[in-house]
């Protein structure tokens, strides 16, 4: 398993060991390990996706590989992107069908197939296309790599793609959401829906889970080189959404609005900016076209393949995933201990 230390990768880990499996963590030097010490039939192995012989090693033995690990942040030069997201999934890709594994389930995403210039889109399914330009660097890897993923595909070596959207839930300290709510703990996000409904599908993070293990399990004649959208039950009003999330900690719901003109002048000279290296290598924009897009653009997807092929189901609400959420945000100190790594990034 990668990502093992991060957010998904942890909920992983508890839930292969709860099952019964034996689980080896590919984790860095530097990563906080503490949980996968505490946590039996977990076995570290230390290394990173950009070196080969790590990955041998952490592979040999294996059944299946589960493969979360990624840049995921909206910064970042075309070379950082590429080793790990691009040539990190090769180096683990060539490791594993080396080594005899069985199985690799690759974490993608639906930033693969979204377009720089498409509008509001409902009830995506995996018909469509990749685009040939992306929002960013993050989307093309991300493309990218899970083609290669989808074409290692062979007999006796089953390898998919899952594209969970917007993964939320504990133990989450930088994602989108604790970073939404660090601004609106402050006062600083405003309401960027253009007045309109933005309606989106986002992932439990046990419903993340849940997919990934049945796509361990699932027949290799049904899944094998197929791609497969993962997501609540629930359609979602963001905008309405992220005001209940400030409610419930404490927040101001966004209420001021920002002219479409203004905002995009903004997002322009903010990417105009961060071409500079300095910049784009180690700090996240405070606006981008990546991210305006997620937070202005409507888009929902269809999870009917992953039911018929995975046997997917969600299995945790919305309402019932709040209330995880809230007493993990207790437990660990309160609010501003839940969105402390993302103030740090905003």
């Amino acid at each position: 398993m990668t990502g093992a230390s991060g957010f998904l990768g942890s909920h992983l880990v508890d839930h292969c060991a709860r099952a019964g499996h034996h689980v080896r963590a590919l984790v860095r030097p530097q990563s906080d390990t503490t949980r996968l010490h505490g946590t039996p039939s977990v076995e570290p192995a230390y290394g990173d996706l950009g070196d080969a012989e790590s990955m041998r090693q952490a592979v040999e033995g294996v059944d299946v590989v589960l493969h979360s690990a990624a840049r995921v942040v909206d910064h970042g030069t075309r070379a950082q992107f590429w080793d790990t997201n691009v040539d990190g999934t090769r180096r683990l890709l060539d490791a594993a069908g080396m080594a005899g594994v069985r199985r690799f389930v690759f974490v993608s995403s639906p930033s693969a197939v979204m377009r720089p210039d498409e509008g509001d889109r409902y009830d995506i399914d995996e018909s469509v296309p990749y685009p040939d330009r992306w929002l960013n660097l993050y989307s093309e890897t991300k493309a990218v790599a899970e083609q290669l993923v989808r074409a290692a595909n062979r007999p006796g070596f089953t390898t998919c793609a899952l594209r969970p959207r917007g993964i939320w839930g504990p133990r989450d300290h930088s994602g989108f959401l604790p970073k939404l709510l660090a601004k609106m703990l402050d006062g600083r996000l405003p309401d960027l829906s253009g007045g309109k409904r933005v309606l989106v599908s986002l992932c439990h993070c046990d419903n993340a889970v849940a997919a990934c293990l049945r796509a361990a399990d699932a027949p290799a004649e049904r899944i094998g080189g197929n791609a497969y959208f993962i997501a609540d039950a629930e359609r979602t009003d963001l905008w309405a959404f992220l005001a209940r999330v400030a409610e419930l900690f404490g927040g101001r719901p966004p209420t001021r609005r920002v002219p479409a003109p203004v905002l995009h002048t903004a997002v322009r000279a903010t990417e105009l900016l961060w071409r500079l290296p300095p910049l784009a290598a180690r700090h996240e924009p405070p606006l981008s076209r990546y991210s305006m897009a997620l937070l202005t653009r409507s888009g929902t997807y269809d999870t009917g393949a992953a039911a018929r092929d995975l046997g997917y189901a969600p299995v945790v609400s919305q309402e019932t995933g709040l209330g995880q959420l809230a007493d993990w945000v207790e437990s660990v100190g309160g609010v501003r201990a839940f969105v402390r790594s993302a103030t740090l990034h905003t």
